[in-house]
């Protein structure tokens, strides 16, 4: 895999949840509430916890409150990753296009449990031991990081412009989504590029 364990669940449950929101419940533009959001609060604190227990695990002698695991760091990525998704989609309908749904998917519960199951179902696929579906993952994987920025900064680029709620139809935003590719792969490329200049290589090095 491309990525580490946790950032491989990250963005695999961010593009499942994506997708899933923009092929069932295309525009949708509600953003969950309090009680709703309880279940993404919990996967971020989940990941928080995780991310730090990890953490001190790299100072020889700095006790953790349990030994670091790959299954679940995929795990608590992959509800980082559902829970991304969950405010990133309604916020790009929001700003993206003319006329958006204002409904939220949280109020179903089809939709609502279909968000969180297929993005935990995509990401758990790597516990198997296949290198085909490894492969296909990874690549997907890879992706998911340049597609989630290149929504973010599609938004931004729409805003500073004074061009958010113009679009109609998908076509209308591919300027927007060109410039959201593009800083995206600059961005990688430059946090690619300080990486080389610190380390002196591209495979992976111990602290």
């Amino acid at each position: 895999m491309p990525l580490c364990a946790r950032c491989s669940g990250m963005y695999l449950g961010a593009v499942a949840g994506i997708l899933f929101q923009m092929i069932f419940f295309p525009r949708r533009g509600g953003l969950p509430g309090w009680k709703t959001g309880i279940p993404f609060m919990l996967f971020v604190l989940a990941f928080s916890v995780d991310g730090l227990n990890s953490y001190l695990h790299l100072f020889p002698g700095v006790p953790g409150a349990y030994e670091p695991q790959n299954w679940l760091r995929l795990l608590t990525g992959t509800g980082m990753g559902v829970s991304i998704a969950a405010m990133l989609v309604p916020a790009f309908h929001q700003t993206v296009w003319s006329r958006w749904d204002q409904r939220s998917i949280y109020t179903d519960w089809r939709g609502y449990t279909g968000l969180i199951g297929s993005a935990f179902a995509f990401s758990t696929l790597t516990l198997f031991e296949n290198s085909i579906i490894r492969y296909f993952l990874a690549i997907i994987s890879a992706i998911g990081v340049i597609l989630v920025l290149c929504m973010v900064y599609s938004m931004i680029w729409l805003m500073v412009f004074h061009l958010d709620n113009r679009a109609e139809k998908w076509r209308d935003l591919l300027p927007a989504l060109s410039v959201g590719i593009i800083a995206a792969i600059v961005q990688i490329g430059v946090i690619d590029w300080i990486r080389f200049a610190w380390t002196g290589t591209w495979s992976g090095f111990k602290f």
